[in-house]
């Protein structure tokens, strides 16, 4: 890649995605642009990754091809404003905002040249094993289109998606790791309550879910026949499988699925 990257907010997602275009050698950090309003924070950034940081978010703006917006929600206003007759003419803005479409920050802009990607990378994007969704605007090109999937693709893996499922993916990606790290307590807690080390019963917990996932990633089977062939007649596992029907454990994660992508629906609102 070519193009001059920059980053208004230097958060954890954005330093993670710029340790990936980093080490992926996209591009180099010479062409990595920064700025943040606490200022200690994007100094470590900088020498981490040898990536240049700027006096303010004008700058990054008035340097990048492909703007970074990684800032909170709500100040996604306060920003635009500052920076909106600065953003090169036909630059790409990456939206990383939860609740804000593709439409909504245009009009903050009311810049017809410029190009919008949202985006939605998930928390394991940190140690680069992120899920991140992707919805570009319609002036996107192909080209553009390949640059975002390869910077996302440095962190993990990525699925486009119309605007309107990103509710769903939200849901799916984005809430579960908090699902999973409930899954892992408990399924410590039971490790030591029946006898193994905290540390035991977590490291155990861990791995287990971990091989898990890789199995449906490498295998492509259904969960269900991967599930099924654990489960011998009249076993331990057919047993702790029928008590988790029993107590509600698949109702109890659609229901979760559902409310998480109803509250990113009345975020939008």
């Amino acid at each position: 890649m070519t193009q001059k990257i920059g980053f208004i907010g230097t958060g954890n997602l954005a330093t993670a995605i710029i340790g990936g275009i980093v080490k992926a050698e996209l591009v180099s950090g010479e062409n990595i642009f920064a700025s943040d309003a606490d200022k200690n924070r994007a100094e470590e950034i900088a020498k981490k990754y040898d990536v240049q940081v700027v006096a303010s978010n004008k700058d990054v703006a008035r340097k990048a091809d492909i703007l970074f917006l990684s800032v909170k929600p709500q100040i996604y206003a306060t920003v635009i404003k500052e920076i909106k007759s600065h953003v090169k003419q036909n630059a790409l803005v990456i939206i990383l905002a939860a609740g804000l479409g593709i439409e909504k920050v245009a009009e903050m802009f009311s810049s017809p040249g410029l190009k919008f990607v949202k985006t939605m990378p998930n928390t394991p994007a940190l140690v680069n094993c992120g899920m991140t969704a992707i919805c570009a605007a319609k002036n996107v090109t192909p080209e553009e289109m390949k640059n975002v999937l390869a910077i996302f693709n440095s962190v993990g893996k990525t699925e486009i998606i119309p605007e309107h499922q990103f509710d769903v993916f939200t849901a799916l990606a984005s809430s579960s790791p908090a699902y999973v790290f409930m899954f892992i307590e408990a399924m410590a807690d039971a490790g030591v309550k029946l006898g193994l080390s905290r540390k035991q019963a977590i490291d155990v917990s861990t791995q287990a879910i971990l091989g898990a996932a890789k199995m449906v990633q490498e295998t492509a089977e259904h969960p269900a026949v991967l599930k099924d062939a654990v489960c011998s007649p009249a076993g331990m596992t057919i047993e702790a499988v029928f008590e988790l029907e029993k107590q509600g454990f698949r109702q109890a994660i659609i229901a979760a699925v559902e409310v998480a992508a109803a509250k990113y629906n009345k975020m939008k609102e």
